[in-house]
């Protein structure tokens, strides 16, 4: 017998997603940060053995968006609510914002399992968790709800023995080699966009995207020319810095990452460019993968 399925992941921004994603695959798949809407895309880890494959998705927070490009990475959760064998449903214990009504009404109506996680327990006295427990009892009367720490790796082997559980019997959906659906240049576009939102405050890394210009790989090292698109003149600046110091910052920070990532050593080339208003622009979002309509 062998079981396959897909287990996504969704929740309220900063809920600890991408935390947990990590975790349950073993490797860094999506980036992280302390600011809301870092996860842009639903990002595929995979995870294999003799008998079963695991697809879990890393979805962006929940929001009513304001503007295309957050009505894209809607649709990406919108996609993952409706095509999930099970759903993890990712709670931030002391946050008491309420979830987005839409996302939270899809899972009320979920036809698959539906697993709450109440996550970052570790903050907050047995009190606190107890009444959280209660409340998503009430409201997931047939759900299983979890206590857990995504960061300090508690109760994430219950998690996983939880999903096993659920997991329905199929083939396998992928190569039983494969760790995700992403190439390697999506990864390194990444490394650099999370450096971006750690170094700049605002909206600055809300109105950025890198893209990937060429990536070229010999036995010695890797070379890659990466390019910074921002919305306006005055954010080329910021990003830039003064004598181009904070450009400097990132790039090193980020060449160390990739050197990591592909255990190989990185020459890296950035560069910024304007490119007006991208978050609200049709040809934009579908050029760099956000909208397939």
């Amino acid at each position: 017998m062998h079981k396959a399925g897909f287990v996504n992941i969704v929740g309220n921004p900063n809920a600890g997603k991408s935390t947990l994603m990590n975790v349950l695959v073993g490797e860094k798949i999506s980036i992280i940060t302390s600011k809301a809407q870092t996860t842009r895309h639903r990002i595929m880890g995979i995870v294999n053995s003799a008998d079963f494959q695991i697809v879990y998705s890393d979805t962006p927070g929940a929001i009513k968006p304001n503007y295309k490009l957050q009505q894209s990475m809607m649709d990406f959760v919108n996609s993952a609510l409706t095509d999930a064998d099970i759903l993890l449903f990712v709670t931030d214990i002391t946050d008491e914002a309420e979830i987005e009504t839409k996302t939270y009404t899809k899972l009320k109506e979920a036809k698959c399992p539906v697993v709450v996680l109440v996550n970052k327990t570790d903050l907050v006295n047995p009190a606190k968790v107890y009444e959280k427990i209660n409340h998503w009892k009430a409201e997931f009367p047939s759900a299983e709800i979890i206590p857990i720490s995504a960061l300090n790796k508690i109760n994430t082997d219950i998690v996983f023995d939880k999903i096993i559980s659920l997991l329905p019997e199929n083939p396998p959906y992928f190569d039983k080699e494969a760790l995700t659906d992403k190439p390697e240049k999506f990864f390194i576009a990444e490394i650099i966009r999370e450096k971006i939102f750690i170094s700049y405050k605002q909206e600055i890394p809300y109105s950025t995207e890198v893209v990937i210009e060429s990536f070229n790989e010999n036995t010695k090292i890797v070379k890659i020319r990466a390019e910074i698109l921002v919305e306006r003149d005055s954010q080329k600046g910021i990003i830039i810095g003064h004598k181009g110091e904070m450009l400097k910052r990132i790039g090193t920070s980020a060449r160390k990452d990739m050197e990591a990532f592909l255990e190989k050593k990185v020459f890296l080339e950035l560069f910024v460019k304007v490119e007006k208003d991208w978050r609200s622009d049709d040809k934009s979002l579908r050029k760099f993968g956000y909208n397939n309509k």
